[in-house]
């Protein structure tokens, strides 16, 4: 075998499955719903409201996958206490925060929040189409102050991604790609 054959069989030896199918594809076609929910212009309700229904129910799917699906994608793997959540953000202050295959305790915090944020955003959307909902103001501010905080989540994920593939020298965004981190 070749040095450059032997290379990369090491590199496949290296890595290691994280991410399965169905977290990889519930990510990023919540990505795709909320972009599209969110830059849909408003002559455009239908794919709107479509948009928003196709959001709620990957939240629907990520709470039932935290629960039946693979080792990484449950919520027992990566949810902690406190303690441990205070604990973790100590040493990231620092700069000496471990590195976890799966989730990290703040990105369990980012990730249930995001899920929340984004069910809330789903269901006083639907509201606004009822009887009962349309025309509410409140709802309406509900809506539109989630949608705010959760685009602040969202860059806050993003740049805790970036700060983290750097920090542990680890590309986080083809990881959510491919399924695969290293060892």
């Amino acid at each position: 075998m070749t040095d450059t054959g032997e290379a990369s069989t090491v590199a496949r030896v290296d890595r290691v499955k994280v991410w399965d199918p169905a977290v990889r594809i519930f990510h990023w076609s919540l990505v795709t719903a909320f972009a599209v929910a969110y830059f849909t212009p408003d002559s455009s309700r239908d794919i709107h409201e479509w948009a928003g229904y196709v959001a709620l129910g990957l939240v629907v799917f990520r709470l039932i996958w935290g629960f039946v699906g693979s080792r990484h994608a449950r919520f027992s793997d990566f949810v902690t206490g406190p303690r441990r959540l205070i604990d973790y953000v100590r040493q990231m202050i620092r700069g000496k925060e471990p590195r976890y295959l799966g989730h990290n305790p703040a990105a369990a915090i980012m990730i249930l929040f995001l899920l929340v944020a984004v069910g809330v955003i789903g269901v006083s959307g639907w509201l606004l189409t009822t009887d009962w909902g349309w025309g509410s103001k409140t709802i309406e501010e509900i809506h539109e102050i989630s949608v705010n905080v959760t685009l602040v989540a969202i860059a806050l994920h993003v740049g805790a991604a970036i700060y983290e593939s750097i920090h542990h020298q680890e590309n986080l965004i083809r990881a959510i790609f491919t399924g695969y981190k290293r060892r």
